[in-house]
């Protein structure tokens, strides 16, 4: 028989194979018989005919230069929730870019000055009292994402909850300060601008301000465990939760909560 017979040919055959007296044995071992030599002429140009799995490979991705890169003498100033407006911060400090009840979530007025250690006194905060601005927002008034924000932040897709929920909030930071580390969250828009990506994302130096050019804006507990003032230069860089110790700057709402989430411009 051909090898190249089709399988309809080889059972047409096979049948008449048993209108000549062949046993039901041998009729169907014709048929296998037909059915293997074709599919052995159809394999036999396949690079794996039986379709086992090529060896698990290593593949070893590079750290992303955003999560492991310091940016050095930034200027810092101080912020606090519940801070009113002046010349050098003209918005208030009672809603974020992403909290509009950021006061009232937090649990009250962070009092720059009168403290009981890193917390402010006479209550306790309710939300993680080591936090930082940056000038970017990663949401339009509208809520969707900046075009260049899928792009341009590193962890964008592992954070996306979609529209309205920034992946910014809440991601954790490293403050360093002669020997000094401290660790804090992103929590706020500033100073000033809201789209320097190319600053906090690249490697561009913060847009000259009437803050002597800061680039970053520390809670009073930041400040106080780095012992600096405004003004003051740092270094900064973003880390994984993983990379955060512990510390006093761990708190039971250090993870934000999604319906903490909010839109807006600072």
């Amino acid at each position: 028989m051909n090898p190249q017979t089709p399988i309809s040919l080889t059972i047409s055959l096979a049948l008449a194979a048993a209108a000549c007296g062949s046993s039901l044995t041998e009729r169907l071992t014709t048929i296998h018989e037909g059915f293997l030599k074709e599919r052995r002429i159809a394999l036999a140009s396949l690079s794996d005919p039986f379709g086992i799995p090529q060896k698990p490979r290593e593949v070893l991705e590079s750290q992303d230069p955003w999560l492991v890169g310091w940016k050095d003498s930034i200027a810092a100033t101080v912020f606090w929730i519940g801070e009113e407006p002046t010349e050098n911060n003209p918005t208030p400090n009672n809603r974020s870019a992403w909290d509009q009840n950021w006061e009232k979530n937090f649990g009250g007025y962070d009092d720059p000055n009168n403290r009981s250690g890193y917390k402010p006194a006479g209550f306790t905060p309710r939300l993680n009292q080591f936090y930082v601005a940056l000038p970017y927002n990663d949401l339009l008034p509208d809520g969707s994402h900046r075009p260049e924000a899928p792009e341009m932040i590193p962890w964008f897709w592992r954070s996306y909850m979609g529209k309205g929920i920034s992946v910014c909030k809440g991601r954790w930071i490293s403050i360093r300060h002669g020997n000094k580390t401290c660790y804090a969250q992103w929590e706020d828009v500033g100073p000033f601008e809201v789209d320097h990506w190319q600053y906090v994302f690249g490697n561009e130096s913060p847009r000259p301000n009437r803050n002597g050019n800061a680039g970053i804006d520390l809670s009073p507990a930041v400040r106080d465990y780095l012992g600096i003032t405004s003004g003051t230069p740092i270094s900064w860089r973003f880390v994984e939760n993983e990379e955060v110790p512990h510390g006093p700057w761990i708190h039971e709402k250090s993870k934000p909560a999604k319906n903490e989430i909010t839109l807006g411009e600072n």
